[in-house]
């Protein structure tokens, strides 16, 4: 089905078309509509074509409403203040409309079939080492971002760029030669579990980087191990990728509990471009976009310098002929321009490395691999702090483990849904206590603008008032106890009856899914619609307290209210899934 216009954009139209009839001399002239707390919608364009025509604003905004014929969307213009717009539409054409968007699965939100490709750089975890709260935001940011672009019709192609590669991995794979029973498990062919995977690796990795501190021979036999796994020695490659096969199990078993989409061919860590650097670093210098300082390949740049005032470059090849992370990226850019075809690519990266980003996609863009057709883009996101407005630590200074963050969300929400549910058993109450703990987690991160740090409060997150993922999905699982109990009442659209007001504010509100879709998938900004959905959910609740639906008036006021709450379900339902939080029927 083809998408179906907001009433926005109809309204948009009918004032374009009045503003070309009144004033043929203002050409195509943009109305400038918006949203409005005094109206439907206010137009403000009159303003700078009074200026531009050397008019009199007021006297040209009386002349276009004049212009506008009767019709059957706009209900009232009227002309205030210097030469503003008050807008307000018809009841019927707010139900139409939305009766339009019901008929469609996609709930009336334009597909763009001619969208590119974007790569999504997110969840980067690091092999051998546990995942903790700082590889939160990455993952869940990323994941949204996924969504709300493949549903506007972008091709999107997932990379979790994890940390495979580097001199710790001699160090490891040294350990493991002279103890090789380190990353056994406790019953052999049994299916092993993301905790012993990560309690396998987590003892390793002490027992190595103790030995390798205190004990200069084995530090020396671990540093030749890393020339063996650079130059891709074959028993040294198959115990690395023990410890990758073995961090993969551990990795799954956390991306399973948040709820996300994880597949084996999305993973290409840094060890995936190891066959690139070399000609990465030849085409740089040959180009010139690199340079020899010190024995080093570097990139310098004119606005970039440390506290001395010196120049501080992107070291592509260090003077030892080792490659550091510029190197990596430089060449995974290339990849997936080249080889992947991406039009844009998408870094969802800790804002602390923001400078790194700046040089490497610059470097990038004087090589050629980023230009007009094709563009980088870093989502950089704040820190998680503790209630103490600090970074976020255990009692003992610890970094805190990412899946005792988890489980506490889910006892805490499993406690809320407990004490609320009515008829749900033991195995109920536990699947929607870890649906709702999950999306209380996401959506405190979601709600917050990437960019900004946000305090990681497990109290406010299970709440069930205010701007939590459990006010919204309460109202969702309340709409659909009032459609179950509807009995033979069903949803229908009826334009002819008048709207109350928290009707027209949730109808009004219900139109503008579409255009708050196309804004987050522009800016790379969930935030936005996190707050389209709650703000849906408070006017859901302001009308479900003030207008009867199963009692109203007559059969025609029960089916269109009915009607909006179906909507409103679907919409909530939409929404929230693009933001990888799950909605139960009932809680």
């Amino acid at each position: 089905m083809a998408s179906v216009p907001s009433l926005a954009s109809t309204v948009q139209q009918r004032l374009a078309e009045g503003l070309s009839a009144a004033l043929p001399e203002a050409g195509s002239a943009d109305p400038l509509l918006r949203r409005s707390d005094r109206a439907d919608f206010q137009a403000n364009g009159i303003l700078a074509l009074a200026k531009q025509l050397k008019g009199n604003p007021r006297e040209l905004a009386t002349k276009v409403v004049e212009s506008i014929p009767a019709n059957d969307v706009l209900k009232e213009i009227e002309v205030s203040g210097p030469g503003f717009l008050n807008i307000t539409v018809s009841d019927a054409a707010i139900v139409e409309t939305l009766a339009a968007r019901a008929a469609d699965a996609r709930l009336g939100v334009p597909l763009n079939e001619a969208a590119g490709t974007t790569v999504i750089d997110y969840a980067q975890p690091n092999v051998a080492k546990e995942m903790h709260v700082g590889h939160l935001r990455s993952a869940v940011i990323g994941a949204a971002m996924v969504e709300i672009l493949e549903f506007t019709g972008e091709t999107v192609v997932r990379r979790h760029h994890i940390g495979d590669w580097g001199t710790q991995f001699g160090m490891l794979i040294q350990y493991l030669i002279e103890h090789p029973h380190e990353l056994d498990h406790k019953d052999e062919g049994a299916e092993v579990s993301g905790e012993e995977a990560m309690s396998n690796l987590n003892r390793l990795y002490k027992a190595s980087r103790a030995l390798f501190d205190a004990d200069e021979e084995f530090k020396t036999r671990a540093r030749a191990r890393v020339v063996d796994l650079q130059a891709g020695d074959e028993e040294t490659l198959a115990l690395w990728q023990r410890f990758v096969d073995e961090s993969k199990i551990y990795f799954y078993s956390v991306f399973e509990k948040l709820d996300m989409d994880v597949r084996d061919p999305d993973i290409v860590g840094e060890s995936g471009y190891n066959d690139m650097l070399q000609e990465t670093c030849r085409i740089l210098e040959e180009s010139g976009v690199a340079v020899r300082s010190e024995g080093a390949l570097c990139v310098f740049f004119d606005d970039i310098k440390g506290p001395d005032g010196n120049p501080v470059p992107l070291i592509v090849q260090k003077s030892d002929g080792g490659f550091g992370y510029a190197a990596t990226d430089l060449s995974a850019i290339r990849d997936r321009v080249q080889n992947l075809k991406a039009t844009s690519l998408l870094y969802v990266v800790d804002a602390r490395q923001s400078l790194h980003f700046k040089m490497v996609f610059e470097t990038a863009r004087r090589a050629g691999w980023l230009n007009d057709e094709v563009k980088a883009v870093q989502l950089a996101f704040g820190t998680v702090l503790g209630k103490d407005g600090k970074p976020f630590k255990t009692r003992e200074g610890e970094t805190v483990r990412l899946v005792d963050l988890l489980d506490e969300a889910i006892d805490r929400a499993s406690a809320v849904v407990r004490e609320k549910a009515q008829d749900l058993t033991e195995e109920e109450i536990a699947e929607r206590g870890a649906q709702v703990g999950i999306g209380a987690v996401k959506y405190a991160d979601l709600s917050t603008s990437a960019a900004r740090d946000y305090k990681f409060d497990l109290d406010q997150m299970v709440s069930l008032n205010g701007d939590t993922s459990v006010y919204l999905q309460y109202a969702y699982a309340r709409i659909q106890s009032i459609l179950r109990k509807a009995g033979d009442a069903k949803p229908a659209a009826r334009p002819e009856l008048e709207l109350a007001p928290s009707e027209r504010a949730l109808g009004l509100h219900l139109d503008g899914f579409g255009e708050t879709i196309a804004e987050t998938a522009a800016e790379y900004a969930p935030h936005k619609l996190a707050a389209y959905l709650y703000q849906l959910a408070s006017l859901y609740t302001t009308f479900y307290s003030e207008c009867p639906v199963l009692k109203a008036g007559t059969p025609e006021q029960v089916e269109n209210r009915l009607f909006l709450c179906d909507l409103t379900a679907r919409t909530l339902h939409q929404g929230m899934a693009l933001l990888g939080i799950r909605t139960p029927e009932r809680l």
